[in-house]
């Protein structure tokens, strides 16, 4: 059996900017990438701790070191820049590796968007 579990979380980061004329996405610090273990086109949800909403949609790239935090396309309609969010990416494993399985868990700075 296979069942689906957490591998990358992104605790709480601010939106630095929303594009709705881009073509869909998130785009997201590299640093906080290579921290969280999430690469780029990886599939992640997007939890707004502001308004509830939550979407799906796929990782591009940001600067390293920027801080970027950025909904694109029609995601920017789902929230504002300084809205706090928390991105989370799954993996499916077989059960009983599930079990020993440890995520990649990140708690950024919440008002710069970088690793403490």
């Amino acid at each position: 059996m296979y069942i689906e579990v957490v591998k990358s979380k992104i605790h709480r980061v601010k939106v630095t900017e929303a594009n709705l004329n881009y073509v869909g996405s998130i785009t997201i610090d590299e640093d906080l990438l290579i921290a969280s273990n999430i690469i780029e086109n990886e599939k992640v949800q997007i939890v707004n701790v502001n308004n509830g909403e939550r979407l799906e949609t796929y990782v591009i790239k940001g600067e390293k070191g920027s801080g970027a935090i950025c909904l694109n396309g029609a995601a920017a309609r789902k929230a504002e820049v300084g809205d706090v969010l928390i991105i989370i990416s799954y993996a499916t494993l077989d059960f009983e590796e599930a079990k020993s399985f440890k995520p990649w868990i990140v708690f950024p700075d919440t008002e710069t968007n970088r690793i403490i």
